[in-house]
C-alpha cells in the first residue's frame, strides 16, 4: 500500500470562496519544486483562528472532515456547466485540484490523463484548475500536451467553492461519492505510484457504497 499524503480540510476562507467563485485565483510566478512536494494555496493566509486540527506524529499532516459538494455550479473550461447532477451520475469521482503554476501538478497530469482513460464508466476524474481565471490559456496547453480528455472545472459557487477555500496545497485529489460527500483521506502532493494510490481510494469509495472494486484501471 502506498502512503497517501493527508491535510486539513479548514473552513471559512472567505477570501479565496470570493476569488474563485468570481473567476479563480491569483496567477503565481512558475514552481521548480521537486514532484514530492506540494504547492501552497492562498487559502492558507485566510485560515480563522481558533481552528483544530488532529496533526499525525510526523507533524507534517493532518486531517480533519471536508465539507461535501451539496448543490453548485461550475463552469468548465469549455465553457460547459458542471453540476452536482453530473456528479451524480457516476459512484466515484476524483476531483484534482491544481494550477498552472504549481509544478508537480503539470507533471502528474499525464498520469492522471492515463488513469482516466483506463477508468470504467461508472469512475471519473474531473481536474478544477484554481487560477485559469488567469491562465486559461496556459490550462488548455497543459491539459493538451498531458492528453487529459475529462472535464476541467474553472469556476464555482455553493459547496463546490466551500471545498475549495479548504485546498491548502496543490495537487489535491479528493474522492466524492454520488452524493458529493467526500470519502477517505486527501491525496496531497505528487504520488510516486499515482495508479496504485488512486486506484486504492476508489476502491475505499467503491467497496463503502457495497460497489465492486476495479483494478488497475479495469472495470
Amino acid at each position: 500500500m502506498k502512503k497517501r499524503k493527508r491535510t486539513a480540510f479548514l473552513f471559512g476562507a472567505a477570501l479565496m470562496l470570493g476569488i474563485w467563485a468570481a473567476g479563480c485565483g491569483k496567477e503565481e510566478p512558475p514552481s521548480d519544486k521537486p514532484k514530492d512536494q506540494t504547492e501552497e494555496t492562498e487559502t492558507e493566509a485566510g485560515l480563522k483562528d481558533g481552528q483544530e486540527t488532529e496533526k499525525e506524529e510526523d507533524g507534517n499532516e493532518a486531517k480533519e472532515k471536508g465539507p461535501g459538494l451539496g448543490t453548485f455550479e461550475a463552469k468548465t473550461l469549455d465553457g460547459e456547466t458542471f453540476t452536482q447532477e453530473d456528479i451524480a451520475k457516476k459512484d466515484v469521482t476524483l476531483l484534482n485540484f491544481w494550477t498552472t503554476y504549481c509544478g508537480p501538478c503539470i507533471e502528474e497530469m499525464p498520469e492522471i490523463a492515463e488513469f482516466a482513460k483506463g477508468l470504467p464508466d461508472h469512475v471519473q476524474v474531473v481536474t478544477v484548475c484554481l487560477d485559469a481565471g488567469s491562465g486559461e490559456a496556459q490550462a488548455k496547453e497543459i491539459l493538451e500536451n498531458a492528453g487529459f480528455e475529462g472535464v476541467t472545472l474553472v469556476s464555482g459557487d455553493g459547496g463546490l467553492a466551500e471545498v475549495v477555500g479548504g485546498i491548502l496545497y496543490t495537487p489535491t485529489t479528493l474522492v466524492v461519492d454520488r452524493d458529493g460527500n467526500v470519502t477517505g483521506d486527501a491525496i496531497i502532493g505528487g504520488q510516486s505510484d499515482l495508479e496504485a494510490v488512486f486506484t486504492e481510494a476508489v476502491n475505499e469509495a467503491l467497496q463503502a457504497a457495497g460497489k465492486e472494486k476495479i483494478g488497475n484501471g479495469e472495470s
